[in-house]
């Protein structure tokens, strides 16, 4: 099997099959690479027993039309990476759900998707109590090294990633269009400052998909699935991110939902949840304390390594201190001869102060330049 061909017949077959992508796996797990699934007629699918007759002269078609060749090109010149099941930065949580994706399109960093992460999802159109909770849960979650994962809508998703970008932390945003075609379109912006901020912007839908109705609930398992617990803010029985909950229940994920007042609309998703076996979820603490004990674990871990890294950094010298400063603006770091071009102290001093960041463990040095740590 060419790996090139294989990847130009994956994107063929995910273009016909986005919205069945758990026939696609079937398909693929029969007949073992996609090559071999694209040379199939309509008859030869029909007689899978997977579709109708008029499903499988359908898919035919449109594996057919697709321009897979002009696909690849238009990636490659947006830097956008397509990650198949095979791919071994290909979310590993998501891989393992029922009707995972057969490729996802990637704009952004694409090897963190192991980080311990959690959903929040919600209404498009929250209360301030609503925004203000998902945003500050948010960044008390990226503070502790969890990543986020939303759809990028307006409300409460948009409130999650801005808030995790502002806290410096990774997010997650899957989207219910192709990557070429982000929605909303006033949130372009966040979609560019989520991937600067090192998180990424995710689809399985081709470049030039426009949403529509029907895509929105096929993202939210996606959302689900990159995530080990997931959050509903604010949402009525019929919202989306009811629909989120149900994927990440189906997934074996931790549902939780902030509580809300009783006979506000948006109210109605969380409350039932709660009522019907959902955590109450009103603090970041409150997510983390569903995460497995490894994650928690890490976490403290983390978290006794920040304090002392604090309290290295507020017992330093001045001059150490002042040499730490430098350092942190410098990403690359620096050498000998450019901290005493750039700093005020002499050699003997300089050298001190290297010497107790070193010996504090909040720099080391790699190839001639000193970093932080």
């Amino acid at each position: 099997m060419n790996a090139d061909n294989e990847i130009l017949a994956l994107l063929k077959l995910n273009a016909a099959l986005f919205f069945n992508s758990d026939k696609a796996d079937a398909l693929l797990s029969h007949y073992g690479c996609a090559e071999e699934v694209i040379k199939l007629t309509a008859a030869d699918l029909f007689a899978e027993g997977i579709f109708t007759l008029d499903a499988a002269a359908k898919a035919v078609k449109a594996i057919r039309d697709f321009n897979a060749e002009e696909e690849l090109a238009l990636a490659e010149k947006n830097g956008i990476t397509i990650l198949s099941r095979a791919c071994p930065n290909y979310p590993r949580r998501l891989s393992a759900i029922y009707d995972p994706p057969a490729l996802l399109y990637v704009k952004g960093s694409h090897d963190k998707f192991d980080l311990p992460a959690a959903g929040i999802v919600g209404t498009r159109q929250p209360s301030p109590y609503g925004l203000r909770l998902a945003a500050e849960i948010a960044a008390g979650l990226v503070n502790n090294g969890i990543a986020i994962a939303s759809g990028l809508a307006r409300g409460i998703d948009s409130a999650a990633h801005r808030a995790a970008v502002s806290a410096g932390g990774i997010t997650w945003a899957a989207l219910g269009s192709g990557l070429l075609k982000i929605y909303p379109p006033e949130n372009r912006r966040l979609a560019a400052e989520i991937i600067d901020s090192g998180g990424a912007i995710i689809s399985e839908y081709p470049l030039q998909y426009s949403a529509r109705p029907a895509s929105f609930p096929r993202r939210n398992r996606i959302i689900s699935g990159l995530s080990m617990a997931v959050l509903v803010a604010e949402g009525s029985f019929k919202s989306g991110s009811m629909i989120t909950a149900r994927c990440a229940l189906e997934q074996g994920r931790e549902v939780l939902a902030l509580p809300g007042q009783a006979g506000n609309k948006n109210a109605q998703g969380p409350n039932y949840l709660i009522k019907n076996g959902a955590c109450l979820a009103e603090t970041a603490d409150d997510i983390i304390a569903c995460l497995p004990q490894e994650v928690k674990i890490s976490i403290k871990n983390r978290a006794c390594l920040i304090s002392k890294k604090k309290n290295a950094i507020e017992n330093l010298s001045q001059d150490a201190a002042a040499l730490y400063a430098l350092l942190s603006k410098e990403e690359n770091g620096l050498n000998n001869d450019e901290i005493l071009l750039r700093g005020t102290m002499n050699v003997p001093q300089a050298s001190a102060a290297i010497f107790e960041l070193e010996a504090s463990g909040l720099i080391c040095q790699l190839a001639g330049r000193y970093v932080i740590k």
